[in-house]
């Protein structure tokens, strides 16, 4: 059991292939697991054609989950970025910075291979929004 000052979003169901939480929120921060674009073409949701698109699709599903744990973008304070191709680093930075106008957080990025088709990944820690209300996902 958690202790109560940390609220867990987006709890796998049991037996998920995926043994974690979409975030944690604890000491004003909220620590958002790696994320790539949604894809599931069943429902018409695919990931995007280039990595532009899927660092676009991708920062828009961090974006909600950030927001469902009170925080955005703009809270923000480090960033991972994970890419599977070292060839498409240009274009996914050209998108990313896009998406931080008011400052681009601390960030480091690293190659990563798991079972998906992904081209690009992010994780981050953000500061928490101090009046939003702690939501349990």
């Amino acid at each position: 059991m958690a202790a109560p000052d940390i609220n867990f979003f987006g709890q796998p169901e049991p037996g998920s292939p995926r043994p974690f939480s979409a975030a944690t929120r604890a000491g004003g921060l909220v620590f958002v697991s790696g994320h790539s674009a949604p894809h599931d073409p069943a429902r018409g949701i695919r990931r995007g054609e280039t990595p532009a698109d899927e660092v676009r699709n991708a920062l828009a599903h961090i974006a909600g989950i950030l927001a469902e744990a009170g925080s955005a973008l703009d809270r923000v304070v480090q960033m991972t970025m994970l890419i599977t191709d070292p060839a498409d680093y240009a274009a996914c930075n050209a998108e990313y910075v896009k998406h931080f106008p008011g400052g681009l957080p601390a960030r480091h990025t690293a190659r990563f291979g798991v079972p998906t088709q992904a081209r690009v990944a992010f994780s981050c820690i953000a500061l928490a929004d101090d009046g939003a209300k702690d939501r349990r996902a």
